[in-house]
């Protein structure tokens, strides 16, 4: 299908403009058939949820049959700041700018020439000011609006960013003197363990992405199209991270920890309990094997 797709060029691109709206179509009839469509999509497979075996599998068996308070809470990018405060404290938050009810109320000339909007009920919906005198504030204003006007849940099966209030954060600018934004080290939770982490390094640039265990040591997971960032250094603050990350996945059968190293201080990111909607397209076959392995869906 793909191959077909990407010989016919116009087909290809009616494809990807009617996709979405289809994907939207489809997660208002039936969330689960939705994911099935995705999963054939991606990797070219049938779903299995009745014997899953694969990390992929476990985490949409878990999108459809987990459920519990938390997975609003802490994936809505404003409350989770409550409960980052409840298990660890305010002192690994980072610092708030402001809250937004919606759009019209931010107010450009009041904030400083660095800062990142985020809106509180989706995923990827962030604008990242490095320098607010190059910023074109009519173009962020739309992106907004619209980002404001999505419902997150439809677009990739994931229910519970239904019942997140739609808001925008502005918080602090976490990057250099060169404007570069600082590194993310995402830290994989298995019932309540966490057991390896994803780098995700040069975002301004070409976008590396980099398993590690927590000697330092390179995990072959990640699929071939994105190879890894040989030469990191292993921050200082790792096991401080760690710590968190252990702390914060307490009853919890998969999450993903994100957080920023800034200078040397640990910042908190976000909780991902649905990375890339149930589908990472950057993971290996082999991969989904090894990590699907770490996940016990029996004691939950």
């Amino acid at each position: 299908m793909k191959k077909f797709l990407k010989k016919n060029k116009t087909i290809y691109k009616l494809f990807w403009f009617i996709e979405p709206k289809f994907r939207v179509v489809l997660g208002k009839i039936s969330p689960k058939l939705l994911h099935k469509y995705l999963y054939r999509t991606v990797y070219g497979r049938k779903l299995n949820l009745s014997n899953p075996i694969l990390f992929t599998e476990k985490l949409i068996w878990l999108m459809q049959n987990w459920k519990s308070n938390l997975l609003v809470q802490c994936t809505d990018k404003y409350e989770v700041r409550n409960y980052i405060e409840s298990k660890i404290g305010s002192h690994i938050l980072n610092e708030l700018y402001q809250v937004y009810e919606s759009v019209d109320e931010i107010d450009f000339n009041a904030l400083p020439n660095q800062f990142v909007l985020k809106c509180t009920h989706g995923c990827g919906c962030n604008i990242i000011v490095s320098d607010k005198t190059q910023l074109d504030k009519n173009e962020a204003l739309k992106k907004l609006n619209k980002w404001m006007d999505t419902d997150y849940s439809l677009t990739m099966g994931e229910t519970h960013y239904s019942d997140i209030t739609p808001r925008i954060i502005c918080e602090k600018f976490l990057g250099d003197e060169e404007h570069n934004f600082a590194t993310d080290y995402k830290v994989w939770c298995f019932n309540g363990e966490p057991k390896f982490v994803l780098i995700c390094s040069e975002r301004e640039n070409n976008l590396a992405l980099t398993f590690r265990d927590f000697d330092w040591n390179l995990i072959d997971v990640a699929d071939k199209r994105f190879p890894p960032e040989i030469n990191q250094s292993k921050p200082e603050c790792l096991d401080e991270m760690i710590t968190y990350a252990k702390k914060l996945s307490e009853g919890i059968p998969f999450v993903r920890v994100d957080f920023y190293d800034f200078n040397g201080k640990v910042v908190f990111g976000e909780l991902t309990f649905t990375p890339a909607g149930g589908v990472p397209p950057y993971i290996s076959f082999e991969g989904d094997k090894y990590i699907g392995e770490l996940l016990n869906l029996e004691i939950q």
